[in-house]
C-alpha cells in the first residue's frame, strides 16, 4: 500500500471558498468546464451537520463512478443554489465552489444565513448538467424549545450482504434529521454467493475507498434518503479496517507507520464522500469527527467516536471476563482530549435532553448464558473505568436527561445504564437505543435463540431483537420515544415494516416503559 499525498490544508480552503449570496465568481484559466463522458451526478446529492442557520451541502463529480470517477486531473467550478421552494422560484442563497481533483472532485458547501426550523430545495449545476434536487432542514433556533423534534438513527450497511430496503421505509417517516453511527461502507474484498458483490480488492488505498464509497453511493434507496433529510454521520471502523483500535490493527505484524497510511486514505475518502464541514478535513492523517449539534434547547447532540482514540482491546479482545487491563484507569475508549470535550458539554448543558451518538454498547451484557461472565471487550466493559466514570457523571452532575445512541452489533437492544453494574439492582442513571444494522448479517431473525437466557442474566436488558431496520426516535420536552422499525429480510426486494418495539423515557425518568 502507499501513502496518498494529502492536499495542504490552506490550498483545499481557498479553493473550496463559497461566495453565498455573491455573484459568481469566475475561476478563470484553472477551473474549466469539462466535457464528461456521461452524467457527473451519479453518486447523488446530501446535506449535513445542519445549524440553526445553515448546512453542508455535498455532492462529487463522477461520470465513471467505479472507474477512478472519470474526471480530468484539473479543477472543475461548480454552481449551487438552496431555495425556499421545491421549484427554485425563491432561491435563499447561491454560489459557486471548485471541485478539486486532489479530493475525487467533490464539493462541500457550508451554506449560512438561513432561517431556523425550515425545510430548504438544493441542487448543483456543472456546465449544462444539472443534480438530482435535494431536500434539507435547519435546526430550531437557540433560545426556542420546540414541541417535538423527530430523527433516526443507523448503522451498518454492508452492501454485499443484503438489499438497503430499511431506507426505502425511512425515507417515507416524517423526520428532521438522520444520524449514521458508523460502518457506513465495508472495507473487505468482494465474495461471490451474496447478495451483491464489493467491486475489487479489499481497501488499503485511497483509489481504493474512493471505489468502494461510489459502489455504495450508486445504491438508489441509499441515494434517495440522503436527498430527503440531512444526515449527522461518524465513523466506526468499517470505514478503515475491522475492530481497528487508533493505529492498532487487528492483524499481527501490521505496523502501525504502515496502518497509519492506510487510515490516512480511509479518513480522506470518508470526508469526500459525506456531508461533513471543513473542521473535519483530515489533517495529517488525523480527522476530527467529535462535535456538538444543538436542537434548540430541547436537545443536545454529542456526537462521539470511538475508535480513532481508543486504546487496544483488552484481553485478547472478543467475548470474555474482565481481565486486569480491562479495569485499568489507563484504558481509554475516548482519549483524553474527547473525554474533557464531552465532560465539558454535559456538565455546562442546559438542554431538555442530552443524546450521546456513538458507536460501541455501553451497557455490560453478560453474553454468555448460565454460569460465568463474558463481556465484548471491543465495546464499552473493554474499558470498564472510563464506562464508571460517565456513567457516574450523568448521576453526580445531574446530566438533564442522557440518552445514548448505538451501532456496530447488527442487533436491536433497550439497555438500562446503572451507575454500579455489579449491583443488577442499583440505581439507573441514563437509557441506551442500540440499533441494528440496515443490512449487514443478512436476513435477521425476530427472536435470538438465546434471549430468554440473555433477559435473565441481564435484567436492565429491556429489549433484544436482531431483524434489520432503524430506530426513529421523537423527542418533546416532557418524553422520548424509539420505536424499533424492522424488516424480516434483505436478500430480496419487498421487505415489509413493522414496529418491533416501542419505548418511552419520561423527562426526569430514565427508565424505559414499554408503549
Amino acid at each position: 500500500m502507499r501513502n496518498e499525498r494529502l492536499l495542504d490544508r490552506r490550498t483545499f480552503l481557498a479553493g473550496t471558498m463559497v461566495l453565498a449570496g455573491a455573484p459568481l465568481w469566475s475561476c478563470g484559466a484553472s477551473a474549466r468546464v469539462p466535457t464528461f463522458a456521461a452524467y457527473p451526478f451519479q453518486l447523488g446529492v446530501a446535506s449535513g451537520d445542519p445549524t440553526a442557520d445553515g448546512v453542508v451541502l455535498w455532492t462529487r463529480l463522477a461520470p465513471l463512478p467505479l472507474a477512478g470517477g472519470g474526471m480530468p486531473a484539473e479543477p472543475v467550478p461548480v454552481r449551487w443554489e438552496i431555495a425556499q421552494d421545491e421549484r427554485f422560484t425563491i432561491i435563499a442563497r447561491r454560489g459557486e465552489a471548485v471541485a478539486l481533483p486532489e479530493f475525487a472532485h467533490s464539493v462541500h458547501v457550508e451554506v449560512d444565513g438561513l432561517q431556523p426550523a425550515r425545510w430548504y430545495w438544493y441542487r448543483f449545476h456543472v456546465g449544462a448538467e444539472v443534480s438530482a434536487v435535494g431536500r434539507t432542514r435547519t435546526l430550531p433556533a437557540a433560545a426556542t424549545l420546540p414541541e417535538r423534534f423527530r430523527f433516526a438513527f443507523v448503522s451498518c450497511q454492508n452492501f454485499e450482504q443484503g438489499l438497503f430496503t430499511a431506507y426505502e421505509h425511512l425515507a417515507k417517516e416524517e423526520l428532521e434529521l438522520v444520524i449514521h453511527l458508523g460502518d457506513y461502507i465495508y472495507e473487505y474484498a468482494g465474495k461471490d454467493n451474496l447478495v451483491r458483490k464489493h467491486q475489487g480488492p479489499e481497501c488499503t488505498t485511497l483509489d481504493g475507498y474512493r471505489t468502494r464509497y461510489a459502489q455504495y453511493k450508486q445504491d438508489p434507496a441509499l441515494q434517495a434518503m440522503h436527498a430527503a433529510v440531512p444526515w449527522l454521520v461518524t465513523a466506526d471502523d468499517h470505514e478503515f479496517d475491522n475492530n481497528c483500535a487508533s493505529l492498532i490493527s487487528e492483524e499481527a505484524g501490521v505496523t502501525p507507520q504502515v496502518f497509519a497510511a492506510r487510515r490516512a486514505a480511509a479518513y480522506q475518502a470518508f470526508y469526500e464522500h459525506m456531508p461533513l464541514r471543513r473542521a473535519a478535513l483530515p489533517k495529517n492523517g488525523d480527522m476530527l469527527l467529535f462535535r456538538r449539534v444543538q436542537a434548540g434547547r430541547l436537545a443536545d447532540f454529542h456526537v462521539l467516536d470511538t475508535r480513532q482514540y481508543r486504546s487496544d482491546q483488552p484481553c485478547g479482545d472478543h467475548n470474555k471476563p474482565q481481565c486486569a487491563e480491562a479495569l485499568s484507569s489507563d484504558q481509554t475508549m475516548l482519549g483524553s482530549a474527547q473525554r474533557e470535550w464531552l465532560l465539558a458539554g454535559l456538565g455546562g448543558s442546559q438542554a431538555g435532553w442530552n443524546v450521546l451518538a456513538q458507536q460501541v454498547m455501553m451497557g455490560r451484557v453478560d453474553r454468555k448464558p448460565g454460569e460465568g461472565v463474558a463481556y465484548c471487550m471491543d465495546q464499552w466493559p473493554g474499558y470498564e473505568m472510563e464506562r464508571r466514570q460517565l456513567l457516574r457523571f450523568f448521576h453526580e452532575r445531574k446530566v438533564p436527561n442522557p440518552v445514548v445512541l448505538t451501532g456496530d452489533i447488527h442487533t436491536n437492544w433497550a439497555n438500562e445504564l446503572i451507575a454500579d453494574f455489579d449491583d443488577l439492582g442499583g440505581r439507573v442513571v441514563a437509557s441506551e437505543f442500540v440499533g441494528t444494522s440496515i443490512s449487514s448479517s443478512g436476513n435477521g431473525t425476530a427472536e435470538p435463540k438465546d434471549l430468554a437466557r440473555i433477559l435473565a442474566d441481564n435484567p436492565f436488558v429491556k429489549f433484544h431483537n436482531a431483524e434489520r431496520g432503524y430506530v426513529r426516535c421523537e423527542i418533546t420536552p416532557a418524553t422520548w420515544r424509539s420505536d424499533y422499525r424492522t424488516v424480516p429480510f434483505v436478500n430480496r426486494p419487498g421487505a415489509p415494516l413493522t414496529t418491533r418495539a416501542s419505548f418511552i423515557i419520561e423527562s426526569g425518568d430514565p427508565r424505559l416503559q414499554k408503549a
